[in-house]
C-alpha cells in the first residue's frame, strides 16, 4: 500500500511511520524539515514542503492509496487552514481514506451526551483552542466524501506499545485517563486495513 503520511516527524507520525515501513509499504513524508525525519529505507519518500501549501500538498497526493494525518495543532491553525486542502487535492487524485489523530475532546460527554467533551464539564482543560482546531476539522470531514476516521486520544504519555486497550466509538472509554503514544499510532495504523470505524470518531484509552 501506498500511504502518505503528514506529521510523520511528530511523536505519533514517526512511529506511524516505522510501523508501515515495518510492514513493507510504500511511505511519503511531506515535512517542513527532511533532517527531523532520521529514517533511511529505500519505501520512504521524504518530501520537503508545508502542509499549507497547495502544491505541496498536491505533489505528495500523486501516487498514494491513503493518507495519515498526525498533525497538531502547535498552537496554531494550522490543521483548520491544511484540511481543506489535503480534502481538495484527495478529490482529484481519488484518494477517499484518510485517518487522523485528534483530541479526545472532540468526542460526545458521557455527562451531557449532546454536546463534546470539551465543551462541557467533563473536560479539565483550561484552553479549548486545540479542541475547535480539531473540532474545525472533524466538521470539514463530515462535510466531505472522505471515507474518514479520527482516532482521538486522551492525555498521552509516551509510553510503550501494550496493544492492551478500551475504544470506544463517539465516546471517551468510561474512566479512561491517558493512553501511550505507541498504543495510539498502532491502532490508528491497523486502520488502513479496517472500515468498521469509517466516517467515525473513535476514542481510546486504557
Amino acid at each position: 500500500m501506498r500511504i502518505l503520511v503528514l506529521g510523520a516527524t511528530g511523536r505519533v507520525g514517526s512511529q506511524i511511520v516505522s510501523l508501515a515501513l515495518r510492514d513493507e509499504h510504500i511511505v511519503t513524508a511531506l515535512v517542513r524539515n527532511p533532517n527531523k525525519l532520521n529514517v533511511s529505507n529505500v519505501n520512504l519518500h521524504i518530501i520537503q514542503g508545508d502542509v499549507l501549501e497547495k502544491e505541496d500538498i498536491e505533489n505528495a497526493l500523486s501516487n498514494v492509496d491513503i493518507v495519515i494525518s498526525a498533525l497538531n495543532t502547535d498552537g496554531t491553525n494550522t490543521l483548520t487552514k491544511s484540511m481543506p486542502l489535503i480534502l481538495d487535492a484527495m478529490k482529484k487524485v481519488n484518494v477517499k481514506r484518510i485517518i487522523t489523530i485528534g483530541t479526545a475532546g472532540i468526542l460526545q460527554s458521557h455527562l451531557t451526551p449532546s454536546i463534546l467533551r470539551y465543551q462541557s464539564s467533563e473536560s479539565k482543560r483550561k484552553s479549548t483552542f486545540a479542541a475547535q482546531e480539531h473540532h474545525n476539522v472533524y466538521n470539514l470531514l463530515t462535510k466531505s466524501d472522505a471515507d474518514w476516521t479520527i482516532v482521538c486520544p486522551t492525555y498521552l504519555p509516551d509510553g510503550e506499545y501494550t496493544g492492551n486497550y478500551r475504544i470506544e466509538r463517539s465516546f471517551l472509554p468510561e474512566n479512561g485517563v491517558e493512553i501511550s503514544v505507541a498504543d495510539t499510532a498502532e491502532f490508528a495504523y491497523q486502520q488502513i486495513h479496517s472500515k468498521e470505524y469509517l466516517k467515525s470518531r473513535v476514542g481510546i484509552a486504557y
